[in-house]
Parts: C-alpha cells; structure tokens; sequence
C-alpha cells in the first residue's frame, strides 16, 4: 500500500509570516496519520520553515538545486547545503524550471543524482504542454522525460524517486485535467516504471501536479494510480491546504 503524499510548492510566494501561519495550523490541527505531508517554501525561508514545522510530522522540501557540489556558482545551492537544514524532498525538472530557466533532461538528471548522493529524495516532475497534448503527443512526451531520468539511476536510486505528473497546460490556469485524464497518464507511467521493475511499479509514488485544490482532490486522489498531489497555490492557504491533506487520508 502505497502512503499518499501531499507537497504544498510555494514558488516565489510566501512571508515569514506565512511560515507562522503554517506552522501553528499544523501544530494546532492533527493530520491523518496515513497521509505523508510536505511543505517547499523558497529557499531564503527554509531555516523559519524548519523551525516552524518542529515538533510537527510534516517534511521540509526545496524547491530546486545545483549539481555541483560547491565552488564558483554564485545563487546556487547545493544538496549538502540543504541536507542541513533536513529538507527531506527536492523537485527536480519543474516545468517552470525547464521552461524558463533552460533545464534539459541531462541537467534534470544531473540534479536528480546530486540529491541522491545527498540522501534527498527527488520528486521528478514530468508533463506536456496543451500544444504537445493537442498533438496526441502527452505520453511520448511525459515517458520520454521520465526515461531520460530513470535510465540514467540504478535500480536502487530508482526506488527513492517520486514522479510528479504536472500538465503543464494545467499549472496556474485554473484548468485541471479531469480525474480519468489524469489517471490515464498515471497508468502510462506506472506500465513504464514496471519495465524497469514490476516491484517499482508496485511502490513508486505518482503525484498529480495541476491544479488540485481542496474541491477535487478527493475526486482525483480516488483514482488508482494517482498517490497524492504536488500543490501550487492551494498551498499557500492554510485551510486549503490542510483540507487536501485530509482529503488524502
């Protein structure tokens, strides 16, 4: 049995005071225990947000890293820098990463080793655009960037991965892909991952990345590959956000 996950992203969004915020509410509101939570602040807040989230069991994600391990690379952060202040996740080929900031497979895969090598668990992030999916190109696409990764870890590195499916089409639009969309695309990565390992299939976690918000995450977490969400604005909200994590459980 698989345990959801639910990871809040707040981008370049948040405050000090939204750091507070969140970590009263998880402290004052329980959360089911067979849901796992994360919560990836910008990285000028993950000292508040771990002091925050102390005494609390939701994790501490970051929302990028360099592959380098240190030296000249002035705005980077490395995986030692942020195994220090325990984050436990990392994302690893946001669309907003590949798109805006270049990043290609080989530098997705470049980041994936370097949180490996650190004992962080990368949460993969793979999806099409509405051109690509328009095209009938979503799982040529989608496969093709979980490939370009998973082809390039052992079986081992492998199983300490989370694939996160996030249209790209659905990502701040107010668009969401229905539940049997979503689901269909879930499947195609899970097929995939039993090739490489029918155990793998079996207990990888795959995310839905678009748009889930506390009105249809139940609908959404129901389906039976889906595992849990990786939210963007929802998580800025505390009730919102709590609401979905007690959607998962």
């Amino acid at each position: 049995m698989r345990m959801p996950l639910i990871v809040g992203n707040w981008k370049m969004n948040g405050s000090l005071e939204l750091v507070e915020q969140f970590g009263t509410a998880f402290a004052e509101t329980g959360l089911p225990s067979s849901v796992e939570v994360a919560l990836i602040p910008p990285a000028p807040y993950l000292a508040a947000m771990q002091a925050a989230l102390a005494g609390t069991p939701v994790a501490l994600g970051a929302q990028t890293l360099s592959p380098e391990p240190k030296g000249a690379h002035t705005g980077e952060i490395s995986a030692a820098m942020l195994d220090e202040f325990d984050v436990r996740y990392v994302l690893v080929g946001h669309s907003e990463r590949r798109s805006m900031y270049h990043e290609d497979d080989a530098a997705v895969l470049a980041r994936a080793k370097a949180a490996l090598a650190a004992g962080l668990v990368p949460v993969l992030c793979v999806g099409e655009t509405l051109e690509q999916r328009e095209a009938g190109q979503t799982e040529a696409v989608v496969l093709g960037q979980l490939e370009a990764v998973f082809d390039g870890l052992d079986d081992e590195q492998r199983k300490r991965l989370v694939v996160a499916y996030e249209p790209v089409w659905a990502i701040g639009t107010g668009r969401t892909a229905t539940p049997s969309q979503a689901q269909e695309v879930h499947a195609a990565i899970r097929a995939r991952l039993g090739e490489y390992d029918g155990d793998l299939a079996e207990k990888l976690r795959l995310l839905y990345g678009g748009s889930m918000k506390a009105d249809n995450a139940a609908e959404l977490l129901a389906e039976p590959d889906i595992d849990g969400g990786l939210i963007g604005g929802a998580s800025l909200k505390t009730n919102e956000f709590l609401a979905i994590c007690q959607s998962a459980g």
